[in-house]
């Protein structure tokens, strides 16, 4: 079913996080006539300054109502939705990180399982009396869903039941409460199996960013696997113009011969479809370093690389095939990685200054 998202009321969770500030600040400058809503709850997981100078960008719009909380929090939620009504709503609120997952582990429970929980909950009552509801959950999964899959490149049909990360698990588990109420209430819902996404004001924890703080400090950046490793890098551009037209077109309401829901479910990967070597990244993001007079062009940049074993949770490698998404919405992710890691470094040299 297509949707006009002029003159909507859209609720996005996780709005200051890296994906979430960008689609919120994206549907605030093309859909002026409609109100944007957006739960973050600001946790200090990865530098508030950052989460704090997107939301400030979003706040400059007059269309954008703040609500500072988490999805965890049931009562906030409810009472949202009571409030607002909100026809769209995507989730991207949530615990991320595979390694942080192994440590602290409570959180994605917290958020990825309990909140999402909330959030459909919310959705499915907010049918009830015979209003119109929800038209259409849009929610982040994950491609470290695929886990111990051999099978590349990663197709949605493929089987994605062996994680290696609790993170990993909550996502599948978000997956399936999905398709559950989707058959159940007739709720239509459509996942999104992120693949590595990166760009400007990204996520500290990201190998991009992290890489660049260490270099920058002189300090030793652990190149995993021994640099056998492949990420399909995917700009986070890309990522959002794939999430406004997926936001148009949610999964058609059918009623199938047992008089029940067929499920109004769909599930994509968004991914570049080309996954990156990890020593080539490196040497990539260095020589935009250098560009950018961040780092000297006579650095030793060998002296602060160490190659050490595969960490607990990650996989070898990660590629998304994404003809599915391709037809759906006739888009496809490609921004080059070196084009996605220059603007990066020209952000983090404004951000953080020359210092």
């Amino acid at each position: 079913m297509k949707i006009n998202l002029n003159n909507k009321t859209i609720l996005v969770t996780g709005c200051a996080g890296f994906i979430g500030a960008n689609l919120t600040e994206r549907l605030l400058k093309d859909y002026q006539t409609s109100i944007i809503i957006g739960i973050d709850n600001m946790n200090d997981y990865y530098d508030v300054k950052i989460k704090e100078w997107r939301l400030n960008k979003l706040k400059q719009y007059k269309n954008f109502i703040f609500i500072r909380a988490g999805i965890d929090d049931k009562a906030v939620i409810e009472t949202v939705f009571t409030k607002y009504n909100p026809q769209i709503v995507v989730n991207l609120a949530a615990q991320a990180g595979v390694r942080y997952s192994i440590t602290n582990p409570d959180s994605y429970i917290q958020s990825n399982i309990i909140g999402f929980y909330n959030i459909i909950e919310a959705c499915r009552h907010s049918y009830d009396g015979g209003k119109n509801g929800v038209q259409h959950l849009v929610y982040a999964s994950s491609s470290s869903v695929y886990g111990m899959n051999k099978k590349i490149p990663y197709r949605t049909t493929d089987k994605a039941d062996s994680p290696v990360s609790l993170y990993a698990a909550t996502k599948k588990s978000n997956e399936m409460m999905a398709h559950a109420y989707s058959k159940l209430y007739n709720i239509p819902t459509t996942g999104l199996r992120f693949f590595t996404v990166y760009g400007p004001a990204g996520r500290p924890d990201m190998a991009y960013f992290s890489f660049t703080n260490k270099l920058l400090n002189h300090e030793k950046i652990k190149i995993f696997n021994f640099g056998n490793c492949k990420r399909d890098f995917t700009y986070v551009d890309d990522i959002v113009e794939s999430l406004v037209r997926l936001m148009q077109k949610s999964p058609n309401k059918k009623i199938g011969k047992d008089g029940l829901p067929i499920p109004p479910y769909k599930l994509f990967n968004i991914g570049n479809s080309n996954p990156e070597n990890l020593i080539d990244f490196i040497r990539i993001l260095e020589k935009e370093l250098v560009n950018s007079g961040l780092i000297n062009k006579d650095f030793n940049f060998s002296k602060c690389e160490e190659l050490v074993p595969m960490q607990p949770g990650d996989v070898e490698i990660t590629y998304a095939n994404t003809q599915a998404l391709e037809k759906y919405i006739n888009f496809k992710p490609q921004t080059p990685l070196r084009e996605g890691i220059k603007k990066f470094v020209e952000w983090y040299k404004d951000f953080y200054g020359n210092n």
